[in-house]
């Protein structure tokens, strides 16, 4: 098992919910209307942290609701580093 910070999560979420829709970076902006900058820091994991505003924004892109964001075995407490 491997444990993740939690910006590793939200990368590792993100990307799958972007391979499960079929669309990438630049249309997750288009239809999100977060910068294409920031969608990629998420990605690569260059915050240490992320907004719940900016994951709202990506949800409603995704045409999702934060729930099911957050829907993964990501993000059980096992699988996060305290």
């Amino acid at each position: 098992m491997i444990i993740l910070k939690l910006n590793q999560a939200i990368s590792k979420r993100l990307l799958e919910l972007l391979d499960e829709q079929g669309i990438t970076q630049y249309r997750l902006y288009l239809l999100s209307g977060v910068p294409r900058s920031t969608i990629n820091n998420i990605v690569l994991c260059a915050y240490d942290s992320v907004k719940l505003r900016i994951i709202h924004e990506l949800c409603q892109g995704l045409n999702i609701n934060i729930s099911d964001f957050f829907n993964s075995p990501l993000f059980d407490e096992e699988n996060l580093e305290p």
